[in-house]
Formats: structure tokens, C-alpha cells, sequence
């Protein structure tokens, strides 16, 4: 296929480049261009969802034709993003018209333990709310910023890595650690 004299410049293009192009010319092989970039990204996730490498293929397949015909009706800000969330609702709505429960392989490592959320649970006394608070203000920035936005505003180690600009591998670190230091700061003011 050609496109348009882009293809040996694809790369040279952001993601709000090629939106613009759209957008400016209607020509439907930007957003094409654009799409390409993230079948990675997109087959990825639907095999997370759906567990089935055709079934996988498949919606790949199907979230390109329907948004190749809607793409002019949505305001997106952050490409990625939005495209994250419509192949995710794209993948539940399949489950959902065959009856299949959602079953995602987690990390044993990035699942976290009772304990922990334990400590961020709305059942804290205020002794304990107080500790929780202080402890909190003596992580380390990185670590402070992750957990709090991991645990209180409820983001995504994703939507972590997107606000922060920090590395995703960083991100787990950060609240890994975090969580392993709130917890001996904790235990140690609790037994003072």
C-alpha cells in the first residue's frame, strides 16, 4: 500500500501529527498509519482479555474497520490512551455477548498483598490514619508520588507511568518498595 509518499516518514509522524492530518484532510490512511503502529499494543491486549489468538486476531481486525469509520467523531486527547480503553471495552463487550467470565494471568508480583491494602483501607483508626500519614511523608519522592496514586487516586501503574513520566519497571519498583517501607515504618511506630 502507499501512502500518501508517509510511508518512509511514518516514524517522523506523532500520534497527534497523524490525528491532525486527519482531521485537516479526512484521509482515513493517516489514521490507518496510525492504527499500524499499535497492533502490537491492540493484539496484546485482546489476548490478555480474550485468551484466544484467533479471537485476538479477529478484534484487531474488528476494532480497525469500526473505528476507521467513526474516528471523526471522537475529541481524543492522548491517542494511546483512548485507544487502550476502546480496545478494552471492545474486548469486555465480546465476553460479555458470549458469557465468558473476565480471567486475567496477574503477576503474583503486582497483585498486592492483604496486608498492604490493608493499611489503605476506609477501616483505619485515627492512631492508625495518623502513622499511615507520617510514614507516607517520609518516602522518598518517587516512591511517595506512586503510592499515593496507585492507592488513593486508584491509577493504573499505566496512568502512573503517563502522568509521571517514569519508567513502568520504575513504577512497580516504586510501590513495591514504597509498600515495604510503609510497612516497616509503620510497624515500628506501632510498637513505640
Amino acid at each position: 500500500m502507499r501512502f500518501l509518499g508517509l510511508n518512509r516518514k511514518k516514524k517522523e509522524y506523532g500520534d497527534d501529527d497523524l490525528l491532525s492530518l486527519l482531521k485537516e484532510t479526512g484521509n482515513i490512511e493517516y489514521f490507518q498509519l496510525l492504527y499500524e503502529r499499535y497492533i502490537p499494543l491492540i493484539y496484546g491486549l485482546c489476548l490478555k482479555y480474550l485468551q484466544s489468538p484467533s479471537e485476538s486476531q479477529d478484534a484487531t481486525i474488528d476494532i480497525y474497520e469500526y473505528l476507521s469509520q467513526r474516528i471523526h467523531d471522537y475529541e481524543i486527547k492522548n491517542f494511546k490512551n483512548w485507544l487502550y480503553s476502546v480496545v478494552k471495552n471492545h474486548c469486555f463487550q465480546i465476553l460479555k455477548e458470549n458469557k465468558k467470565e473476565i480471567i486475567v494471568d496477574f503477576d503474583s508480583q503486582i497483585m498486592e498483598s492483604d496486608t498492604t491494602l490493608a493499611l489503605f483501607s476506609e477501616d483505619r483508626d485515627e492512631d492508625k490514619e495518623k502513622i499511615l500519614n507520617e510514614c507516607i511523608e517520609k518516602l522518598p519522592s518517587p516512591q511517595k508520588t506512586s503510592v499515593e496514586k496507585f492507592f488513593y487516586e486508584n491509577k493504573s501503574y499505566a496512568e502512573i507511568v503517563d502522568e509521571t513520566g517514569f519508567h513502568l519497571k520504575s513504577v512497580k519498583s516504586y510501590i513495591q518498595n514504597g509498600k515495604r517501607n510503609l510497612k516497616n515504618c509503620i510497624e515500628k511506630n506501632l510498637k513505640e
